[in-house]
């Protein structure tokens, strides 16, 4: 499944577009513009994401690879500059 395809399952089942889940991620300290906050783990995110959206596992981690700086829609393996 490609990156885009997970964003756009994670879209379908809570109804958050890529953009609003960054937003989510910097407004708990989760991230910053750059990408991940300081001594921000990805497990704590996953837990959050699983807890507040019920997001799976493989859905949580695209999430955190979307914090990180991977762009939607762009290229399997292409980040963010």
């Amino acid at each position: 499944m490609s990156f885009q395809a997970y964003l756009d399952n994670i879209q379908t089942k809570t109804g958050k577009a890529p953009d609003q889940f960054r937003q989510w991620g910097r407004e708990r300290g989760y991230a910053t513009a750059e990408g991940l906050a300081q001594g921000v783990k990805a497990g704590a995110i996953v837990a959050a994401l699983k807890e507040e959206f019920g997001l799976g596992h493989g859905h949580a981690m695209a999430i955190v690879a979307l914090l990180k700086g991977k762009q939607a829609g762009a290229a399997e393996g292409k980040e963010k500059p």
